[in-house]
């Protein structure tokens, strides 16, 4: 967990560290609907949770910027009778092109997600409660983008962001032919609350 935490940590400090003045840090926290999808996924329906973490973003200038983060994400599946819990700390890399200076900018980019939490939880039957580990694929990447909207300087709100943002897996959660066929991936919806500092 310490290496998972370090290895974001340092992605997080290393645009433009030399002009690290010209960086917006913040915090965000928001909600995920988290699914899998693939030929084997059948009867499984959205997991509710959490997703908290840091940002900076550089300013190239008025209209573009790059955005990095490193991201608590409660994602997996509920399935029928369990639940797949599948936790990442997430580094999106995202460009972020503001719209004619609205405040609106459309985000785009890759992410890799590093597994921190795997398990699957009995929810109902003679063994509800009960755990046993998934042993899922330990680094998740995936791409995609959404929508921000950033309240500009001088407001009331000035700092905060209200953000919608889907992700989709490019690789594959679990390798074992055994079990699942080689498509099943992650795919998370996400509402965020931002504020820079």
């Amino acid at each position: 967990m310490k290496k998972v935490l370090a290895i974001a940590v340092i992605a997080l400090g290393s645009i433009g560290f030399a002009q690290a003045q010209e960086i917006d840090f913040g915090v965000q926290v928001g909600y995920n609907a988290a699914n899998l999808q693939g030929d084997d996924v059948d009867d499984v329906d959205a997991r509710n949770g959490i997703n908290v973490g840091i940002t900076g973003e550089y300013k190239f200038g008025p209209s573009f910027g790059l955005l990095v983060g490193a991201i608590y994400s409660q994602q997996g599946a509920d399935l029928d009778g369990a639940k797949l819990k599948l936790d990442y700390i997430n580094v999106p890399v995202l460009a972020k092109f503001y719209l004619g200076g609205s405040g609106f900018s459309i985000d785009a980019g890759p992410q890799i997600g590093f597994n921190v939490k795997d398990e699957v939880e009995v929810d109902s039957g003679i063994f509800e409660g009960s755990t046993a580990d998934f042993e899922a694929e330990t680094i998740d990447l995936s791409v995609g983008g959404g929508l921000t909207y950033k309240f500009r300087e001088g407001t009331t709100l000035e700092g905060l962001s209200l953000g919608g943002r889907y992700m989709v897996g490019v690789t594959n959660i679990y390798n074992d032919d055994d079990t699942f066929s080689d498509d099943v991936t992650n795919q998370v919806f996400s509402i965020n609350l931002g504020y820079k500092f």
